[in-house]
């Protein structure tokens, strides 16, 4: 079961998601897609030949080699590869979203014109350092500390949940940059190399989005230029107007797209199983408990596929779009997990082994409401913004 773009696609978004899937038919066989999950592997060359389509390019202005910044393509390629492998997916948005994204809406001119060509490129990938063991949704309460000495930045503190560190080039690390009890006013972003001296970082061995692991990031006396403050000198004790706003909000959509490309694997596998299994002499899909499930899972994917490009067109418009970002994130991640689950339990006895995709795709599944903000978050992030 393929399912169908949604009304109104644009063509050339239409030619793009057909291009994502016939390189994911091609190079992201479900046995291969099956080995990165079983070894945590990031399967680096076929990275790089995603990479190759030019794909990390669609959040990159034209100047710095990139197609024009388009949220709507972003969240397509998202949707398609996470549909066979989070191992790809999310090193995608690593490049195009983390580092892109970022270093397009905040960076400084001569950080814009060194790093956003790679960006286009697909040669840089960037992991977020924001939560800490004690600070999660909570991030303007974070205690990793910098300090200028010189002109030098010297940071020391813990990060934590730091989806893909350990493949990542360089960690956009949210940093306090003075006194704590101005909050958000001392707050500021780092570009700090994973290779630095003082960069220790250990894989939390999580139950999904393997290949891309989440880790926890020891930084002791880890020491950068000023010039790798987010916005240059400039952006010191601005890191709170960095990522809140639009980046944010687009963090949001990318969880969503990964959620509804996996709900979509899902009720697709669901759907073929339950033609092909024979029970009681007739296929299980004859059984109104099972075909009310695949009614509920398709109008669930109608639904999740228009908040999400309703919200992701409002985000390539420049328009504000935190209500519609919180409530696509928020419902797509729930009702792609009554997906998935409801999929396994049609597959039976067999979705429970790792000779069906069915185990797998609940085990991504259950991160995605957590990560990026959880469903309460989202919840107060709604009403807040919606004066309640």
């Amino acid at each position: 079961m393929n399912p169908a773009p949604a009304s109104g696609e644009r063509e050339d978004l239409a030619s793009l998601r057909d291009t994502i899937r016939r390189f994911v038919e091609r190079e992201m066989p479900r046995a291969d897609a099956r080995k990165w999950d079983a070894q945590d592997i990031f399967p680096r060359e076929v990275f790089a030949r995603l990479i190759g389509l030019g794909v990390t390019g669609v959040t990159v202005p034209e100047q710095y080699g990139g197609t024009g910044v388009d949220v709507v393509a972003a969240m397509t390629i998202i949707e398609e590869l996470s549909r066979r492998s989070l191992a790809v997916a999310v090193p995608y948005i690593m490049c195009s979203c983390y580092c892109g994204m970022n270093i397009g809406k905040s960076g400084s001119a001569a950080q814009k014109a060194a790093i956003l060509p790679k960006v286009a490129r697909g040669e840089i990938l960037y992991a977020y350092g924001l939560t800490e063991p004690d600070v999660g949704a909570d991030i303007a309460s974070v205690k990793t500390t910098a300090k200028i000495v010189d002109d030098r930045v010297v940071v020391n503190g813990v990060k934590r949940f730091c989806t893909g560190a350990n493949i990542a080039d360089h960690i956009l690390t949210l940093v306090r940059s003075g006194d704590p009890a101005a909050r958000h006013r001392n707050l500021s972003l780092l570009i700090i190399p994973t290779r630095a001296a003082g960069v220790r970082i250990e894989v939390t061995d999580s139950i999904g989005m393997k290949g891309a692991p989440t880790t926890d990031v020891w930084l002791d006396d880890v020491t950068v230029g000023i010039d790798d403050v987010v916005g240059g000198p400039d952006g010191w004790n601005k890191g709170w107007e960095m990522i809140t706003g639009s980046v944010l909000n687009v963090e949001k959509l990318e969880v969503a797209a990964m959620a509804l490309g996996i709900a979509e694997a899902a009720a697709g596998d669901a759907w073929e199983y339950a033609q092909a299994r024979q029970q009681f002499g007739k296929p299980v899909s004859t059984y109104q408990a099972v075909r009310h499930k695949l009614a509920d899972m398709r109008t669930d994917l109608l639904a999740c596929r228009l908040m999400l490009y309703h919200a992701a067109a409002m985000a390539s418009r420049g328009e504000p779009c935190g209500v519609e970002s919180s409530m696509a994130k928020l419902f797509v991640t729930e009702r792609g997990r009554k997906i998935v689950i409801d999929a396994q339990e049609i597959i039976g006895a067999y979705g429970l082994t790792r000779e069906f995709d069915a185990e797998r795709h609940v085990r991504d599944m259950l991160i995605l409401p957590i990560a990026g903000g959880s469903s309460n978050i989202q919840r107060n992030n709604i009403t807040q913004m919606l004066r309640l």
